[in-house]
C-alpha cells in the first residue's frame, strides 16, 4: 500500500463530522461524486474519474466504499484505507457502453446491501458526473427518498486540522518555486509554451524534500493582450518587449492546493500598470488586515473595496475563495466566497485563496496570496514580494 497522506485517525474525524451532519438532515446514505470529496474520507487517488465513480457513506460508524472501474479498484486497493471488501469494481462490459451504464451496476450493488430505501443525500453539481449517470442511478433506485446533499462535504473540508495546513506549506513552497522560475524563464522572444515547460518542472519537482502533484489548474500566463482576459490558455506566441505578464499559478503537495498570482514587467512599466499595482497592493494590504476570525467574508471584500474606490477602480468579480484538496478542473472549494453578499464568519482552520486580479482594456495584472486564519488572526502561506517583477 501507497503511505495514506494521514493517519486513519484523521479519515475517522472526518467521517464523524460528515455523519453528524448527515443525521442532522435525515440522511441514511450520502453519495459522494465530487472527485476532491472522494479523495478527502477515503484517500483513493487515481486518474480513473474519466469514467463513473462514488464513494458510499453510510449514516452508521461502519466504513466508507469506494466504488469504481475494475481496473481501477487495484489502485483503491493501494490507495484508500478502508478493507479490501469496501474497494469495489464494476465489471469492465459496463464501461462506455450504449446499452447499459455503470450507475446501473452501482444502483444494483446498493440494493443487495440493503442500502436501496434510504433517504439518500447526492451531490447534485460535482464534475464528471453526467445528468445520465444521475438518471441511470435514480432509476435503479426507485425506492430511495432523494436529498439533494451538494457541498456537504465541502463545508466540512473548509475548516483544515494541522496535518491538512502542513501540506499547504509545502503546496506554497511550491507555488514560490514556480513564480521564481517563471520571473527566471519568461524573456522578449521567449515562446509561452517553452515558459509553461519550465514552470510546470518546478511546480512538480521545486522542492528536493516532497513531491509536487499535478496542479487543478493549469499554469497560467497572460501577456499582452491576453492579460484582459483571465483564463486564456498558452500557445507558440513568443513575449514581446515592454510586455506586462500576469502570472496564476500553484503548487501543489498530495493533491492540496496554493495558489500565488504575480505580475512581471519586461522593460518599462507603463504608468497605467503601476498606478493600478499600486492600487492592487495596497488592496492586498486591506484585506490582510481585515482576515481573522469572526469577521465574515463580505467584510473582508469590502475592506478591499473601499481601497479600490479612492483610485477609481472597480472590480466586479469576487476576491477570493475556500482552497484545499484539488483535481481537476478546479482548485475552489466552492464554499466561502469573499464577494458581496456571503456573510460566512471565518473561523481559525480556513484557508482562502485572495486573488486581486484586474484586467482591463488590453491589459491586465494579478496578484494573490493564500491565507490562513489562525486563532489571533491570520498566515501568509506563500511568501513573495507582491511588488511588478521588472525585468530589462
Amino acid at each position: 500500500m501507497i503511505e495514506l497522506p494521514f493517519a486513519r485517525d484523521e479519515y475517522q474525524q472526518r467521517l464523524r463530522k460528515i455523519r453528524a451532519e448527515m443525521a442532522k438532515r435525515g440522511l441514511e446514505l450520502l453519495v459522494v461524486n465530487d472527485v476532491a470529496n472522494q479523495h478527502y474520507i477515503t484517500g483513493y487517488d487515481g486518474w480513473s474519474f474519466y469514467t463513473p465513480q462514488v464513494v458510499l457513506v453510510p449514516v452508521e460508524a461502519v466504513e466508507p466504499v469506494w466504488i469504481g472501474r475494475a481496473m481501477d479498484a487495484a489502485g483503491g486497493l493501494l490507495t484508500a484505507w478502508m478493507k479490501p471488501e469496501n474497494v469495489v469494481g464494476f465489471p469492465e462490459d459496463h464501461v462506455q457502453r450504449f446499452d447499459r451504464h455503470p450507475m446501473d451496476w452501482i444502483a444494483s450493488w446498493i440494493v443487495a446491501k440493503g442500502w436501496g430505501i434510504r433517504h439518500t443525500g447526492i451531490e447534485l453539481e460535482a464534475y464528471y458526473f453526467s445528468a445520465k449517470a444521475h438518471a441511470r442511478l435514480v432509476a435503479g433506485l426507485p425506492n430511495a427518498k432523494w436529498h439533494d446533499a451538494d457541498l456537504l462535504v465541502n463545508w466540512i473540508r473548509a475548516v483544515k486540522s494541522a496535518p491538512e495546513i502542513a501540506y499547504l506549506r509545502k503546496a506554497s513552497t511550491l507555488a514560490e518555486a514556480a513564480v521564481t522560475r517563471a520571473f527566471e524563464v519568461i524573456a522578449p522572444g521567449v515562446r509561452e509554451c517553452d515558459a509553461i515547460a519550465s514552470i510546470q518542472a518546478a511546480q512538480i519537482a521545486g522542492s528536493p524534500d516532497f513531491a509536487g502533484d499535478i496542479t487543478a489548474l493549469p499554469p497560467t500566463i497572460l501577456g499582452g493582450e491576453n492579460a484582459s482576459a483571465p483564463h486564456i490558455m498558452w500557445s507558440d506566441r513568443r513575449f514581446g518587449d515592454n510586455e506586462t505578464i500576469a502570472l496564476e499559478l500553484a503548487g501543489v503537495c498530495r493533491r492540496y492546493a496554493a495558489g500565488l498570482a504575480r505580475t512581471l514587467q519586461l522593460g518599462k512599466t507603463p504608468t497605467n500598470v503601476a498606478d493600478t499595482a499600486k492600487a492592487v497592493i495596497e488592496g492586498m494590504d486591506a484585506v490582510l488586515d481585515a482576515v481573522r476570525p469572526g469577521i465574515s467574508a463580505e467584510a473582508v471584500e469590502a475592506a478591499w473595496r473601499k481601497v479600490i474606490q479612492r483610485y477609481g477602480l472597480k472590480k466586479e468579480s469576487r476576491i477570493g475563495y475556500s482552497i484545499g484538496v484539488a483535481y481537476p478542473p478546479d482548485w475552489g472549494e466552492h464554499t466561502i466566497s469573499l464577494r458581496p453578499g456571503d456573510k460566512t464568519v471565518l473561523e481559525p482552520g480556513n484557508v482562502v485563496h485572495s486573488i486581486l486580479g484586474m484586467w482591463m482594456d488590453g491589459w491586465g495584472i494579478e496578484i494573490s496570496e493564500t491565507i490562513l486564519v489562525t486563532a489571533t488572526g491570520h498566515e501568509t502561506l506563500t511568501k513573495f514580494p507582491r511588488e511588478i517583477h521588472v525585468k530589462s
